[in-house]
């Protein structure tokens, strides 16, 4: 007892019944990869672009090359103004923390102060405590 023969895609297709247009397609192109058997593929990622040589018969990846990488700006003057926008956008929030850190004082004694108002205001005695009430 051996193992069972392997089929081909052809006869796998045929055994699971599709619908015949798709069948004839399908089969076309396997029909064509079946007979390049000893053909390197060469196929483009379509994630990042790079080209990637597949072997045929084994279907192992043979190669691979980046895809070549974009340029991030146009010219060096528009890498410039870019780097100062950038300058300044630092600047500026480094202005506002420091703007933020200076009246931390302020904001904090009148955030003091309203809660010892509300201290003030609130009724002497023991907390009030669902317990109590049974």
């Amino acid at each position: 007892m051996g193992l069972p023969r392997r089929r081909t895609a052809t006869e796998l297709l045929l055994a699971v019944g599709r619908d015949c247009q798709k069948e004839c397609k399908a089969l076309t192109i396997l029909d064509e990869m079946a007979k390049a058997k000893e053909r390197i593929f060469e196929v483009a990622c379509p994630d990042c672009g790079a080209m990637l040589r597949i072997d045929g018969a084994s279907g192992v990846l043979v190669s691979h090359t980046s895809a070549p990488r974009k340029r991030l700006f146009e010219d060096l003057e528009t890498a410039a103004k870019a780097m100062r926008e950038q300058e300044e956008r630092k600047e500026s929030i480094f202005r506002q923390s420091v703007d933020a850190e200076r009246n931390k004082a302020d904001l904090l004694e009148k955030k003091f102060a309203e809660a010892m108002r509300k201290a003030k205001d609130a009724p002497e005695g023991k907390p009030f405590r669902e317990f109590d009430l049974d």
